[in-house]
């Protein structure tokens, strides 16, 4: 597995956190240690909000009791990775204080010039680690197109990739437009 260049020593997940509040930018908590997060480019986050549009559309038109959220809520891996995934829908009752996502459902990385690799590879395995996640959803700006990795019933994954039509993301049982989170 290919893991991003790390810096620092190993830190429970508790020292990353007071750590991560007390320093300016981003970052993840890769096999126990910090990974700082490169600043994003403007069509990296024109699609971010894309995407939590439509996941937020979509979620409210099922009725869904499930949230959306852009960048910054983490998702905790094992004992010793914290993923911050550039969309993900949550499904838990969190309070307003937490800095985790409670019951995360779908997560999304959109691919950057420096992320592709980590996204693709290593935060695959990692997300799937994480039972309550049924989707990852890997979004390439440049080529236009969405790499869907769904769990199936039986643990499997499904992989699609789509630049066009519906995608239908079931549970939470919503439906969003790719071709639309690539019109910003």
């Amino acid at each position: 597995m290919s893991v991003p260049e790390q810096a620092g020593s190993i830190m429970s997940r508790a020292a990353f956190l007071r750590w991560a509040e007390e320093r300016e930018g981003r970052a993840e908590r890769v096999e126990g240690r910090a990974v700082a997060m490169a600043p994003e480019r403007r069509a990296h986050v024109r699609v971010k909000q894309s995407l939590w549009r439509a996941l937020s559309d979509a979620l409210d038109a099922a009725g869904s009791p499930c949230e959306a959220f852009v960048d910054g809520l983490t998702v905790e891996i094992g004992e010793d990775g914290d993923f911050v995934p550039d969309v993900l829908v949550d499904c838990g009752a969190g309070g307003p204080d937490d800095v985790a996502a409670v019951n995360p459902l779908v997560v999304v990385e959109v691919l950057s010039p420096g992320s592709a690799r980590v996204d693709t590879g290593y935060k695959l395995t990692g997300y799937f680690s994480v039972d309550s996640i049924h989707h990852y959803l890997v979004v390439d700006p440049l080529g236009r197109r969405l790499v869907h990795h769904a769990r199936a019933g039986d643990g499997t994954l499904r992989t699609t990739i789509l630049s066009e039509g519906r995608l239908r993301l079931d549970p939470p049982g919503c439906d969003i437009s790719v071709g639309d989170l690539f019109r910003a």
